[in-house]
């Protein structure tokens, strides 16, 4: 730390521990300097010799004692002393913790050039410009002191220098910093391996490019709103520094927002919440979506206004792709039934949607085709999360099914190559939602589209007893065309002679689990059967009828559709699950998704007759 000392003579000044100072000199006091509760018993002259101000409080004649009450110097007492021992000539040490008190009340008592030539206010500036100035952490400490001399640092452009040094400092080329910086982070991605050994030879340290981050986080909000101010304004650092400055000032300043325990706070905590988001920088990807949301959510619990609200949702929509579920888990405000607050992150999926559109709209030269466009990778990405957040918050039980319902589709099916996410999203609310309605039921499995669920899930979605019949049915049916259709395409490429030696010769079938990437609680599937007898007798008929077709009355596992909805219709029917209205209305399937009778569809039923 720079320091400056002024003065020669021995430091004489004598407190009683009463709040009284008195210089120890032969002279008698004749003025008394009353600052707050403290009082000076000093000299006339000394004070005449070098303060303006005393010129016009002390009268010229008269040698009575006077007393003088001084109210609002800057700097109190402490500041009041240092110019006083400047007066009488002695020592004076000024550092960067008492150089803004001194200077502004020196300012105060008119102690310039016109009084006495070198006097305070001179003496401190040069100390100020030759050398506080040009000091990284010494910039940085008289910042911090500013505010509790305001208006008259402010008056004085005491803090725009400060800021000017802070901001410039920070925006200098890192091959230029040459001064002591704290750091205690890991480096950003961008900067990795950039001091890896070179040929055994370990090149020299390099500067990275956020220094200067941890030693602002010791500045007071409106203090460093100044200084991330004049940063941004030289458009010197890169922006993505400036958003990992904020986030690391937020995390020193509200330690309880990278927790999972909700954060508390007052009137001061709102307000820095509602300046950190304006500071946040305007590109997208500038600071991490997950940040975002924690941001997000503490405003959304502290009710910090509206405009700061919709402000981060905008920005979260924007980068929505690299949330993850855990951060999206937003609890409602006080009042609200459910555990999640699921209409907020509706809205942020809807400004999602719209600037998607945009950006193809874009894309496309402005142009809105009329054919469906394949849905954009973010797109893609942000459905598979919006089917994992509805999987979590299915489990709230107070959580209504028009919400959900309207959270589901905000995402189009085409935005999902593979419907597994959104079927265990549906599947975990029919669970916590036992007495959901049918017509509710069947609203919310029509999202799904049963041709876009994987084997694994087909193979759990015709034993799923929560699943209205006519879903199940549906599964069966394209199960059954998928596995035809692979049949026909092994068939015509190894030849229809190979085909019949190879099933010949299969006797087994595999076991199938649903158990996926994403894991249902409670979701199990028993073991497939293996094929009986009657099967193997429609398999050697089916041979001497064209074994290209044999595998058209099989799903996956071994199963026919009609075996395997005979069984289901069985034991649904002994078990009293289902009503006679439900599964009358729901087990027919649409005239065009009959499929064609084949002759070995019609053999094989002969030969299990």
């Amino acid at each position: 730390m720079k320091f400056m000392k002024l003065g020669s003579n021995p430091d004489t000044f004598q407190g009683d521990g009463n709040e009284v100072s008195i210089v120890a000199s032969e002279l008698v006091s004749d003025i008394t300097v009353r600052i707050g509760t403290t009082k000076f018993y000093l000299h006339k002259f000394p004070l005449l010799s070098k303060c303006a101000r005393f010129q016009n409080l002390i009268p010229t004649t008269g040698d009575e004692n006077i007393d003088i009450h001084i109210h609002d110097i800057p700097g109190g007492a402490k500041a009041f002393e240092i110019c006083a021992k400047f007066c009488y000539g002695m020592i004076v040490t000024l550092n960067a913790y008492n150089v803004i008190a001194a200077r502004c009340a020196a300012e105060y008592l008119e102690m310039n050039e016109t009084v006495d030539k070198g006097n305070l206010i001179y003496k401190i500036d040069v100390f100020l410009s030759s050398s506080i100035f040009r000091s990284w952490k010494d910039s940085i400490i008289v910042l911090g002191t500013t505010k509790a001399h305001l208006p008259w640092a402010e008056d004085l452009k005491l803090v725009s220098h400060c800021i000017d040094s802070v901001a410039s400092k920070a925006s200098i080329d890192v091959s230029k910093v040459e001064w002591s910086y704290t750091y205690n982070r890991k480096k950003l991605p961008t900067e990795n391996g950039n001091d890896s050994p070179w040929n055994g030879v370990k090149q020299q340290q390099l500067v990275p490019k956020d220094w200067w981050i941890e030693d602002l986080t010791d500045l007071d909000i409106d203090a460093y709103k100044q200084v991330i101010t004049a940063i941004k304004a030289k458009g010197m650092v890169a922006k993505d520094v400036i958003g990992e400055a904020i986030k690391a000032y937020t995390y020193k300043k509200l330690p309880s927002l990278s927790k999972v325990s909700m954060i508390h706070g007052d009137a001061k905590v709102r307000a820095m919440l509602v300046t950190i988001t304006c500071l946040l920088p305007s590109e997208k990807g500038s600071v991490s979506c997950s940040f975002l949301l924690k941001l997000l959510k503490a405003t959304n619990l502290l009710k910090c206004g509206e405009m700061c609200r919709k402000e981060l949702m905008k920005r979260i929509a924007r980068q929505l792709e690299e949330a993850s579920v855990s951060d999206l888990l937003i609890p409602t405000v006080d009042g609200d039934t459910t555990v999640y607050d699921i209409d907020l992150i509706l809205s942020i999926v809807e400004e999602f949607v719209r600037q998607d559109c945009k950006n193809a709209q874009k894309h496309n030269g402005g142009e809105v085709n009329d054919h469906v466009s394949a849905p954009s990778a973010s797109m893609i990405t942000v459905a598979k999360i919006v089917d994992g957040y509805l999987a979590e918050v299915a489990k709230d039980p107070n959580i209504p099914v028009y919400k959900f319902f309207s959270l589901a589709e905000t995402v189009s099916g085409n935005s999902r190559p593979v419907h597994d996410g959104l079927y265990r999203a549906i599947d975990m609310y029919l669970k916590e939602h036992p007495g959901l309605g049918k017509s509710d039921k069947k609203r919310l499995c029509a999202l799904m589209d049963c041709k876009k669920l994987s084997p694994d899930a087909c193979a759990h979605a015709v034993q799923n007893e929560r699943l209205p019949l006519r879903i199940v049915v549906q599964v069966l049916y394209h199960e059954q065309t998928r596995a035809s259709a692979a049949a026909t395409i092994r068939a015509d490429s190894i030849g229809i002679g190979s085909y019949e030696s190879s099933r010949s010769g299969a006797t087994t079938n595999t076991e199938d689990e649903w158990d996926g990437v994403m894991a249902v609680e409670d979701l199990s599937l028993s073991k497939t059967t293996k094929l009986d007898k009657c099967d193997t007798a429609g398999t050697d008929t089916e041979k001497n009828h064209g074994g290209n077709k044999a595998a058209n009355g099989r799903v996956k596992g071994g199963v026919t559709p009609k075996k395997a909805l005979g069984k289901m219709m069985s034991s649904k029917g002994q078990a009293g699950e289902r009503s006679s209205s439900d599964s009358s209305d729901s087990a027919i399937l649409p005239s065009q998704e009959h499929p064609k009778r084949t002759p070995a569809r019609s053999t094989t039923k002969s030969a299990a007759a």
